[in-house]
């Protein structure tokens, strides 16, 4: 635009210093011109000017509105990206919980405050009268048996403990339609483990969510299997984005996931713990020292978000050279936090391999 402008401005310009108006003629143009003013009959010099000045009037005005025109366009399109951006996703297909326990109440929570769906497109069975109350104080209907949750929904969440997940699906196979798309999220269960259940024909997507899910930061993955295909990936994408991050990946690497991200949530709350309590121990009163030390953890993990860094660069931004910090780095060190951080992770991924061979 400003390139625009100062083309179409150039006339007008030239006009105020008395140069004679021009588009970047050429030579043969610019003779034919002069031959023209010199003929008989032709307009002077000043006229000339003042016709050339008013031209350049005409083009400068062309070119303000033209510039507010596309600036407007711009605008416009803009404002319309940001709002299709913003609008919430909204799904076409009923969601049933096998299962109404902590994870699964907070998944409805976060699908509904972030208008995925509806609550009456959803629906739950649980042994437990309680939490069938919790969900149906959300509006989600509350069944007795999972049969009735398979017969009134398209997306079925398996969300009971891990080994209660084959019977809960072989008791509702006959009700299962190829329409329906398996969700699990219990640990250990195998895609083959559920499509021996559920039929060799069932969609079948394994999620491994974790805790934080209950306040809309959950960090999860998910392997397809069976005969999911493509619109169901994004169905669940779409479900769990609702709820915080998720990734796909391939089956075999969800157990390096239950270590990272499934049991990472219990390694950051020691360590916000051990903050809190050295913060205590330097004389802080433990409110202000478990306040601080949370907040540290989650600015600084969307530092690491955010900024793209590596977290090594990122830690060297706080170590000056000599000071309070790097002290403390050396303390970790010498006491093998980073290999014991690493250690963890392998110990839970290799009990998840474990578990899913039982």
């Amino acid at each position: 635009i400003i390139r625009l402008q100062t083309m179409l401005l150039r006339p007008y310009i030239q006009s105020l210093r008395g140069a004679p108006a021009a588009w970047s003629l050429s030579s043969s143009r610019a003779c034919s011109s002069k031959a023209a003013a010199a003929a008989p009959g032709t307009a002077s010099p000043k006229s000339a000017s003042a016709s050339n000045q008013s031209a350049a009037q005409k083009a400068y005005r062309a070119a303000l509105q033209f510039a507010s025109e596309r600036s407007q366009r711009l605008t416009a399109l803009a404002a319309a990206q940001a709002e299709a951006e913003a609008a919430p996703i909204t799904m076409d297909r009923r969601i049933g919980f096998m299962g109404a326990g902590q994870m699964a109440e907070a998944m409805a929570r976060g699908f509904l405050a972030k208008g995925l769906i509806k609550s009456d497109r959803m629906c739950c069975s649980d042994p437990n009268q309680e939490r069938k109350d919790v969900f149906a104080s959300l509006g989600i209907t509350a069944y007795n048996t999972n049969t009735e949750v398979v017969q009134n929904c398209d997306v079925i969440m398996v969300a009971v403990k891990p080994q209660m997940v084959a019977k809960v699906l072989s008791d509702a196979r006959p009700m299962m339609t190829p329409q329906h798309t398996i969700v699990s999220i219990a640990a250990g269960v195998t895609i083959e483990q559920i499509l021996a259940a559920a039929g060799p024909d069932a969609r079948v997507v394994r999620v491994m969510p974790n805790t934080p899910c209950m306040v809309g930061a959950a960090a999860s993955a998910m392997a397809m299997g069976g005969k999911a295909n493509a619109e169901d990936e994004t169905t669940v994408r779409n479900m769990f984005e609702s709820v915080g991050k998720i990734y796909t990946v391939d089956e075999k690497l969800l157990a390096a996931v239950t270590g990272v991200s499934g049991s990472g949530p219990a390694y950051v709350y020691i360590m916000i713990e051990a903050l809190a309590d050295g913060g205590v121990r330097a004389g802080l009163p433990r409110d202000i020292a478990q306040g601080l030390a949370a907040q540290t953890v989650m600015g600084s993990a969307m530092m690491v978000l955010e900024t793209g860094k590596h977290p090594g660069a990122l830690k060297d931004m706080v170590t000056s050279p000599g000071g309070t910090t790097i002290a403390g780095v050396h303390e970790l060190e010498k006491a093998g936090v980073r290999c014991a951080l690493m250690n963890a992770v392998m110990a839970s991924a290799d009990r998840a391999i474990e578990m899913s061979k039982l």
